[in-house]
């Protein structure tokens, strides 16, 4: 039974139809329920208030553990790991994160199975199975195995972690912090926290993990979101039958009051090695929480003119100098106790020669503020910017929305719940100017990262292996650097004249799908008012299919630099309109590049002309072309580092898609490429194209038209146009080899990274091109094996801690994909385990009662049958249909109609033929990436060259010309008829 119902009125959005009602339990849980009659899914979120802060000393990592933990099976539902294959087959997915104070739990699932995964979900609050067997079999495995079942999952994902400079710089500044404060703590865990130091002190980590349990799960510490179309009053009745028998122990919440830094973690300067190339300077300062004055929102007013964009701003002044590429402000890590207000700059080269002018630079824009004080009309801007974003916000994912909202429970007054921070309203000069006077040479904190400091460090820190050292810096040595700081003309934003003032909807004409609504030489426009959503927004794609654009890597790599230098320049004029909610992008695709405008229809079309004017009256600043070609070339060194299963899955694009070039051959000609070379390559690129413009929501079809209209008159009008039409052979189309049937193709490959361990397997099997009834039988088969999948070669194996079953479209030909990544075993050994998973798969396939072939088919039709949650979304879904060339607008309507008719003999038949070991039509290709724990399997693989079935693939381009292509759907593109 419930304590009550509170009647607090909770703040939505104007548009937000929902119903919620607030909710204590008996047992002083609290809980927020959420009616949508429109649900195509059910959720809930846990939020519990123990995180990595409550980890007993020599334990490090035990909250993370405990999460990872209650997955695995309860007294009620004690078969291991069948709470995940429940959401599993019904369409839904779960999850969990553990952060410094809090731990989440989430799940969604199709409506007609959200009871019992909803109780299933409680039960890991109420008597949760943490075995001896299953903590056992991890511990005693250790000599076979680096870790066995779920501390593998920890070491593992610790492991991946390694080599990531996020997390590497995000400990070290942890490190660099009183060891008397949970702050400093290493939260991840791994072998040797859980195991090792436990076990040398006589302690027994199943026992303590149930003893933390049993001291800190405790329901007042608690918040739950559900979510369902169900009414309250019907999930009300759900919730109190699920959720009351979780134990009250009326625990506080874990406090530490106190700042994390004492006198000597202030005023230090912190060279540090990062894996990557780049240079990064991060500044912070701790700073009284913004939460306590989340109405007055000083961080968020602060963050705004510190990170602006517009010219004037400190961004803007670093990027004129050549100094800087990106820079954001704002709060980083915080509690209710501490928090830390940062700004990080990526450096250019020169920029990290001038390091102590950058730092001088932001100290003076930082002294601006201070002394000319907060000004009303700014936080008034600010304020009416955050009210039309939360009132016009997009509906998400169920499952997304329920935790955010349960994370914001623990810190916000009900009311507040669905706001949170999100609408200042209180102008506080005072507040405002308390915190910007923290931000003190006093108490500054200077990480600088760069791969020169290599060698010229003396200290480690001891989790991840960074490599750094500190310098005290006093106030005066900033002084100098403010002094010697160049003199720049650093002022405060321009009113935003981007803030959309009509928020009317357009009376629309009722269009299921997008229709072609204009067709010439120059460009096709397809049309879709919004008749879903109803909001006063719009989306225009923009697609230059230019030939030009990817005819070698050369012009790849130009074609590329040319996207950036338009953002760049851009960037203060158009930032004004991001700030307002209309988000813009320029990006190189396959053959050309796209333009891309989504936000508030109101001032989109002023955006929309000024981006094509800018491409239009295109000049090449050589300045500003050797920052971008910099940036670009250290991007590409980086791919040196891509995780081996990000490698795997680009060799495996490389070897499919043709004419895609290898990164490699653009990072060899990035050296030779000049300024003059992108002046004289543009007018070329553009001189032959076609547009393919897609164009939807609140805009009516002759203002869609008109767009079009002047877009075209830009390019291809006049006495002397910038751009003629493509002549008939000159359309690009997108096309993927075409495996043999029979065949096994193996590319195998060293990794990029000696330091690198982790090798990766992609098994690819290449099934069919798009076709409604295939498509269903492969998806099916997909959702069914993707549980057992994951079961038997992460869980029981312990292959990887990256282990995935995924479906594969590369431009409408379609297959599936196992993905594991592994420092356990190698790649080949991993291929035969994918093999023999199949074998076992297909008794499963052939015991499958009936029951449980409707019930897959029906999660999947559910899953066919899920609305899109927002415009952008929608879009997104059409403008794939419209970018492969299939235009198959109707596809899920279709595709469910044919799973209705689906047979189970028709699955099994289907599985023989293209998916069972030996399938006589079955076509794979195995792309190994060998890691430097495997690099010397990867020489002993010539031995499978006997089996004729097998090929092995030594040149992807060779390769690639000798094999047969699908057709392209675009074959016929230019024959549509209106």
């Amino acid at each position: 039974m419930a304590v009550g119902k509170d009647e607090v009125e909770i703040i939505k959005p104007r548009t937000d139809k929902r119903q919620y009602r607030r909710l204590v339990l008996k047992n002083s849980l609290q809980v927020l329920l959420i009616s949508d009659p429109d649900a195509d899914k059910c959720a809930a979120s846990m939020n519990v208030s123990v995180g990595a802060f409550c980890d007993p000393v020599g334990l490090e990592g035990l909250a993370h553990f405990l999460e990872h933990m209650l997955f695995y099976a309860s007294e009620k539902y004690p078969v291991e790991d069948s709470y995940l294959k429940y959401i599993s087959e019904h369409g839904g997915m779960a999850n969990a994160f553990t952060s410094s104070e809090h731990t989440n739990y989430y799940f969604d699932v199709n409506p007609d199975s959200f009871e019992e995964a909803l109780d299933r979900f409680a039960q890991f609050f109420i008597k949760p199975l943490m075995s001896a067997d299953a903590t056992m079999r991890e511990i005693k495995a250790v000599d076979s195995v680096p870790l066995s079942f779920l501390l593998p999952r920890l070491y593992l994902e610790n492991q991946k972690n390694l080599l990531s400079d996020v997390w590497r710089l995000n400990q070290l500044r942890k490190h660099l912090s009183s060891e008397d404060h949970p702050y400093h703590k290493f939260g991840t865990g791994n072998w040797e926290t859980l195991e090792v130091r436990p076990k040398a002190k006589g302690l027994d980590t199943r026992h303590e993990l149930i003893k933390f349990y049993n001291e800190h799960y405790s329901s007042n510490l608690m918040h739950l979101v559900v979510y369902s179309k169900e009414s309250v009053d019907k999930i009300q009745g759900l919730v109190e039958n699920k959720f009351q028998d979780i134990r009250n122990t009326d625990r506080n919440r874990f406090r530490f009051p106190g700042q994390p830094c004492t006198s000597e973690h202030l005023q230090i300067l912190v060279r540090a090695v990062p894996i990557k190339q780049g240079h990064k300077l991060r500044i912070g300062w701790p700073i009284t929480p913004s939460i306590h004055h989340y109405k007055e929102a000083p961080g968020r007013y602060i963050s705004h003119l510190i990170g602006h964009e517009s010219e004037g701003s400190l961004f803007y002044i670093l990027k004129t100098l050549g100094w800087a590429t990106s820079l954001a402000a704002g709060e980083g890590d915080w509690t209710l106790d501490y928090s830390f207000f940062e700004v990080t700059v990526d450096l250019t080269d020169s920029g990290h020669e001038h390091m102590q002018d950058v730092v001088g630079l932001l100290f003076k824009y930082i002294n601006l503020l201070q002394q000319s004080g907060a000004s009303k009309w700014i936080f008034d801007e600010l304020s009416a910017v955050c009210e039309v974003t939360f009132h016009y916000q997009d509906k998400v994912p169920p499952i997304d929305y329920v935790v955010t909202v349960a994370t914001y429970m623990e810190t916000y007054p009900p009311q507040d719940w669905l706001v949170g921070k999100s609408l200042p309203s209180n102008f506080s000069p005072e507040i405002i100017q308390m915190t910007l006077n923290e931000l003190s040479p006093k108490t500054v904190r200077i990480f600088w990262e760069s791969k020169q400091f290599e060698g010229k460090t003396d200290m480690v820190e001891p989790w991840y292996g960074t490599a750094y050292s500190i310098e005290k810096i006093n106030e005066s040595i900033i002084q100098d650097w403010i002094l010697s700081a160049p003199e720049e003309n650093l002022h405060l934003p321009a009113p935003n004249v981007f803030i959309p003032t009509d928020l009317s909807l357009k009376d629309a004409q009722e269009a299921k799908f997008p229709v072609l609504l204009r067709k010439s030489s120059y460009s096709t426009l397809w049309y879709k008012p919004d008749t879903m959503f109803s909001t006063p927004k719009a989306f225009v794609k923009i697609y230059f299919n230019c030939p030009h654009a990817s005819s070698s890597p050369e012009s790849e790599v130009l074609t590329d630099i040319f996207t950036r230098l338009l953002l760049d320049y851009l960037n203060e004029y158009a930032y004004y309109a991001q700030v307002a909610g209309l988000d813009y992008g320029i990006n190189h695709t396959e053959s050309g590049f796209e333009v891309t405008v989504v936000g508030y229809n109101h001032k989109l079309r002023i955006l929309l002309e000024t981006i094509f004017q800018k491409i239009a009256q295109f000049k090449v600043k050589p300045d500003r072309f050797s920052v971008i070609k910099e940036m670009v070339t250290k991007e590409y060194h980086n791919n040196k580092f891509l995780q081996p299963f990000q490698l795997a899955m680009y060799y495996c694009s490389l070897i499919l898609q043709d004419q895609t070039w290898p990164w490699m051959e653009e990072l060899e000609v990035l050296p030779h490429l000049e300024a003059e070379d992108l002046a004289k390559f543009v007018p070329m690129m553009l001189s032959r194209t076609f547009l393919e413009c897609y164009i939807a929501g609140n805009i009516e079809s002759n203002e869609a038209g008109s767009m079009i209209q002047y877009i075209e008159d830009v390019f291809f009008k006049g006495s002397n146009p910038i751009c003629q039409p493509l002549f008939p052979s000159q359309h690009l189309t997108n096309r993927v080899v075409k495996l043999e049937k029979g065949k096994n193709y193996v590319y195998s490959n060293q990794g990029l990274n000696p330091s690198d361990e982790n090798s990766c397997l992609v098994h690819y099997i290449q099934v069919h091109r798009d076709d409604f009834l295939m498509n269903v039988k492969l998806q099916l088969l997909a959702l069914i094996a993707k549980q057992p999948a994951f079961h038997q070669l992460r869980t029981v194996e312990q292959l990887g801690y990256i282990t995935a079953l995924l479906q594969r479209n590369d431009f409408g030909i379609h297959g599936v994909q196992f993905i594991i990544q592994s420092s356990v075993k190698g790649p080949k050994y991993i291929d035969l385990r994918v093999e023999s998973f199949l074998q076992m798969f297909e008794s499963k396939l052939y015991e499958m009662t009936s029951d449980q072939f409707k019930n897959n088919v029906n999660a999947l039709i559910d899953m066919k049958l899920e609305k899109h949650k927002n415009l952008k979304e929608e879009s997104g879904f059409y403008w794939r249909e419209i970018s492969d060339g299939i235009l198959k607008f109707d596809r899920r309507e279709v595709e469910v109609a044919a799973l209705r008719q689906l047979t189970q003999q028709e699955l099994i038949y289907f599985f023989n033929e293209n998916i069972k070991a030996g399938a006589p039509r079955k076509k794979t290709l195995s792309v190994r990436v060998y890691g430097s724990l495997h690099a010397p399997e990867l020489k002993e693989e010539t031995s499978e060259s006997a089996d004729p079935h097998i090929v092995h693939i030594d040149d992807i381009f060779s390769f690639r010309r000798s094999q047969p292509l699908y057709g392209s759907f675009k074959g016929g593109f230019v024959q549509m008829k209106l």
